[in-house]
């Protein structure tokens, strides 16, 4: 259904085509049929979008009864106050500037389309006023109310084209969540895919990245991407379907696309394997949400992160875990149980060497040493046991990232 605008003539406003005689419409006949005939012929070689109307029959029928109505509607207006356009008229018209969008021509076009026909008629009407020797105010007063007239056609046509736009558009953007939507669950049959796909009017490439991003990052990252990508709203947080960057110089450049984004790129997949991305990325993209404000907010691949993809994989085992390999932790307070599982942590990665340690927690060597023998105290031969230090490791790797 075509929007049809309505009039926004203000209420003092008095048409040009009112001072023009009443029978002017009469005497300027004899020279319609030649300037129907030259619109037909000029505008289809003067502008490349509606060239293709020479050859086709029925559109070329279509031109011509358009640009006979317009003629006969403005040559229906001299001596009287009307608007422009009729309610039937501006139907007509809005849906001309509707169906433009449909055709997938643009809105220039048309504008440039009712001007060379404004043109064309002024021209053409006015050589008949001379010929028939009337005064030059009618003249003037006539192109006045052919610009007028063309005014307004193009500011009807133009609104029906932009609601046409804007309904497209809504109608677009939830065909594609649609389609990120089957994806991202998984267990889409390659027929559904083609449907899906037709309708977003976006195939997904051979390979293929999720990103998930903050909801505030989405516009400008849709407007970056382009027809390359869909960026879609999903609840909490955006996420798009990319193609993947396969080669070293890709990567780089989808990385500087994405700077500020906030953005979490998963893993490189086939449309089968979109679900494994998007769990990859929201996986790494919650442990960041989680680690705290992250002021630069630089794109980070998943890839580079799967130690963090794993656990956070299976919170509730990984909660299970920490819970029985840090039990001896459990009865101290919550600032010196953070304290000594820093200390552990730092420990266990350094393979016990208390240098490093002390400089990487900024304590002296002798605190180092406090702290261990505290530790020692509380999980005893666990300490000394490889299987236990690796549940331990990670049990305390999963809370930092959990913090």
């Amino acid at each position: 259904m075509t929007i049809i605008p309505t009039p926004t003539t203000p209420l003092d406003w008095s048409p040009p085509w009112e001072s023009l005689p009443s029978d002017l419409s009469e005497a300027l006949a004899p020279a319609v049929p030649g300037i129907v005939e030259k619109i037909i012929e000029t505008v289809p070689r003067q502008i490349p979008a509606y060239a293709s109307a020479r050859g086709d029959g029925r559109y070329g029928d279509k031109l011509t009864l358009g640009v006979i109505t317009a003629l006969d509607n403005l040559l229906a207006l001299p001596g009287t106050s009307r608007p422009a356009l009729t309610a039937e008229s501006r139907a007509l018209v809005a849906d001309l500037g509707a169906g433009e969008f449909r055709q997938g021509r643009s809105m220039d076009a048309l504008l440039a389309a009712y001007r060379t026909s404004a043109r064309i008629a002024f021209r053409g009407l006015s050589e008949e006023c001379a010929r028939q020797q009337m005064d030059l105010s009618v003249v003037v007063d006539l192109g006045e109310s052919i610009w007028a007239y063309i005014d307004e056609l193009s500011s009807v046509s133009a609104q029906a084209y932009a609601f046409e736009q804007s309904a497209r558009a809504g109608v677009l953007e939830l065909r594609r969540a649609d389609l990120v939507g089957a994806l991202v669950r998984g267990g889409v049959e390659e027929d559904e895919l083609d449907r899906l796909s037709g309708a977003a009017d976006w195939r997904p490439p051979r390979r293929l990245a999720v990103v998930v991003m903050p909801v505030a990052s989405a516009p400008a990252v849709r407007a970056a991407l382009g027809v390359s990508g869909l960026v879609v709203e999903r609840e909490s947080e955006a996420t798009a379907l990319i193609p993947a960057p396969e080669r070293p110089g890709q990567r780089a450049r989808m990385l500087r696309l994405l700077a500020g984004s906030g953005a979490v790129i998963g893993t490189s997949v086939d449309w089968r394997g979109v679900p494994h991305s998007y769990r990859m990325a929201r996986t790494v993209a919650l442990q960041r949400r989680s680690a705290g404000p992250d002021d630069g907010q630089s794109p980070l691949m998943a890839e580079d992160h799967l130690a963090a993809v794993v656990l956070g994989a299976e919170p509730l085992v990984m909660a299970e875990l920490a819970e029985r390999a840090l039990a001896p932790l459990s009865e101290l307070t919550e600032a010196k149980r953070e304290v000594l599982e820093q200390t552990l942590l730092s420990w266990l990665s350094h393979w016990g060497q208390r240098g490093p340690v002390a400089q990487e927690l900024g304590i002296h060597p002798q605190t180092v040493g406090y702290r261990l023998g505290r530790l020692r105290e509380l999980f005893g031969d666990a300490l000394e046991d490889p299987a236990a230090r690796f549940d331990l490791e990670l049990a305390l790797r999963w809370r930092a990232l959990s913090r």
